[in-house]
């Protein structure tokens, strides 16, 4: 008797694992969604740029409709200093950020107001490098300067809309504080299949960050390498 009553006991157990694991992904979408639709207003001391793919220094239409968004924020004194992440693929001669620069360079933006992270594959690598290239900018300003900027820069996070929630956190986790500001303009947001596909993604890439995250962070590890 003790035998069957543990047979009917661990399916039971099993579903009601499945069924939380199933709703807590359903909410991960919902929120994804929900974050998506969300964009801020005001100033920030940056504005971050996620790279996405170039071809041959020429960037890609989703790269170009992150980097008109971002053109249109610092044009509108949104903020004064651009940073552009993204590294480079294998067969790439320069990275989605050095692009990324050549492109704004061209429409008016001063070298000067640019910074580049040019290591990072993923966004959580490009955001951890991000993160550490605006502590080391502060660091470098002089004191009566670098006292009117707070510890935790604030940056508007410029990329797809699907992508704005996993760029939240991962921002925060890096010591900074996000404002959502995502481009509609991509090709990505103009194809509904296609911006689903990519929430769908997110929810899976999403909690994976935040447990990596956590985990460089007790171990003191880092997902950038020197190049």
């Amino acid at each position: 008797m003790e035998r069957v009553a543990r047979r009917r006991y661990r399916p039971s157990r099993i579903f009601q694992l499945g069924g939380a694991v199933l709703t807590g992904w359903v909410l991960c979408v919902a929120v994804i969604f929900g974050w998506s639709r969300r964009a801020a207003e005001g100033r920030a001391d940056a504005i971050v740029v996620l790279g996405a793919a170039q071809y041959g220094g020429r960037p890609s239409p989703v790269l170009r409709a992150r980097l008109d968004h971002a053109l249109a924020l610092w044009k509108s004194d949104r903020a004064a200093r651009v940073v552009l992440t993204g590294g480079r693929r294998p067969g790439d001669l320069i990275s989605e950020a050095a692009a990324g620069r050549r492109y704004l360079v061209r429409r008016g933006v001063p070298t000067q107001a640019i910074l580049l992270e040019p290591a990072g594959r993923t966004s959580l690598a490009s955001m951890e490098g991000a993160a550490q290239l605006l502590k080391a900018w502060r660091d470098s300003l002089p004191a009566a300067v670098r006292d009117t900027i707070s510890s935790r820069p604030s940056v508007l996070l410029v990329s797809d809309p699907f992508h704005m929630l996993r760029l939240d956190v991962l921002a925060r986790l890096h010591g900074l504080r996000p404002l959502p500001s995502p481009t509609r303009t991509s090709p990505i947001s103009a194809n509904r299949a296609v911006a689903i596909e990519y929430m769908l993604r997110e929810s899976i890439a999403l909690p994976t960050d935040v447990v990596l995250t956590c985990w460089l962070a007790l171990t003191g590890g880092s997902v950038n390498v020197p190049q």
